[in-house]
């Protein structure tokens, strides 16, 4: 699976790994993929510092990168408290009426929720690559559009691509102009922020948008077949998110979401603004459900959404609450049906790509070889 964009990157296979786990990212790469590590958790420079360290091991020299999260415009002076205040009280009490339902107990005394909107805050972002930076990282990624222009500037001064996901060809223009190398284009099957245009249809026409810069496919892949499908495609490789989530070095902290995520079928998702305002791919659960019901008060633009669920989310995770316990994840979750490990699952990808293309080969009435 070598494309030109693989081996500018040093990599054996243009398999490209989006995770929020250190140990995950690691063994992606050693296993001739590329890990990249989701930042958006690490309000605290230590916390990401102690986990680039801890990657930076176990990638054993092999290449990697970091995903952040940061709006191409700043708008100044606004502080979290300042957001904070602007939640309508309505929307607390719902907040609160879904959580005494569900019988949701409280976090103990003096515990912080362990999830929180501030990630997304450009003053965090900016912090976490102060950070990385002095890592050597091969490409910088961004969920939210393209980076401020000092930014790409400052990756390219570092030998580093940036990257930035595209849901429409328009999407992928802008970035281009703005100076990105690499463009995801992620399709409506997509974990996580996605749009609605199936990846079928996205990934050809983002190609053409920007082309002669590499396009990764991204959303719906969880198999060598569909990797190939994405190549046949014109990208150049392929972004992958949900697939890690049940892999054995993933540290999900929890069993009962394991089991859901196992259990789920590509039809168990759905895309709903309920976790942060902003429409997300993500297991469809009684949350989901009392959000994107028409006689609730509807969710709240980001960020305020995100600020207001922080605490309620962190608590289910912790009591593990079966009805509404959920993750962002991508249709493909329903080929995710047993817990493997990196290697095998890079194994299986690589191995179905050969089947696809032998297959292709024989209808081309080409040789196997």
């Amino acid at each position: 699976m070598e494309t030109e964009l693989s081996r500018e990157l040093g990599i054996e296979h243009a398999i490209f790994g989006f995770t929020p786990f250190p140990a995950v990212a690691a063994a992606i790469s050693r296993a001739g993929g590329f890990g990249v590590l989701g930042a958006v958790r690490y309000t605290d420079p230590q916390e990401l510092a102690r986990d680039l360290d801890r990657l930076d091991k176990l990638a054993d020299g092999k290449p990697y990168g970091l995903d952040v999260v940061m709006p191409a415009k700043k708008v100044e002076g606004v502080t979290e408290a300042d957001v904070e205040a602007m939640i309508p009280d309505a929307h607390r009490g719902f907040v609160q009426e879904l959580l005494t339902r569900y019988g949701v107990p409280e976090l103990a005394e003096g515990e912080a929720s362990g999830w929180r909107i501030t990630g997304w805050m450009e003053e965090v972002a900016r912090n976490q690559l102060d950070v990385a930076f002095g890592y050597p990282i091969k490409l910088l990624a961004n969920a939210l559009g393209s980076p401020p222009a000092d930014v790409i500037e400052r990756a390219h001064a570092h030998g580093v691509l940036v990257a930035a996901l595209a849901g429409s060809a328009e999407h992928a223009r802008r970035h281009a102009a703005a100076g990105i190398d690499v463009v995801v284009a992620q399709g409506y099957e997509a974990g996580g922020h996605t749009g609605e245009i199936g990846s079928m249809v996205l990934v050809p026409e983002v190609v053409e948008a920007v082309a002669p810069l590499p396009v990764l496919a991204a959303g719906g892949i969880g198999s060598g077949e569909q990797a190939a499908a994405g190549l046949a495609l014109g990208a150049q490789g392929v972004w992958l998110g949900s697939l890690w989530l049940t892999t054995e070095e993933a540290d999900l902290h929890s069993a009962a979401l394991t089991r859901k995520l196992l259990a789920a079928g590509s039809g168990d998702t759905v895309r709903s603004r309920a976790l942060t305002g902003k429409p997300a791919r993500q297991l469809r659960t009684a949350w989901t459900d009392a959000w994107d019901d028409p006689a609730g008060p509807g969710t709240l633009p980001m960020p305020l959404q995100g600020l207001l669920v922080a605490e309620a989310v962190s608590r289910i995770q912790k009591y593990e609450v079966g009805e509404l316990l959920g993750t962002p994840v991508g249709q493909i979750v329903g080929r995710m049906t047993s817990e493997r490990s990196v290697q095998a699952v890079v194994d299986d990808l690589t191995r179905g790509f050969e089947r696809a293309v032998t297959r292709i080969n024989c209808i081309a009435g080409r040789s196997a070889t």
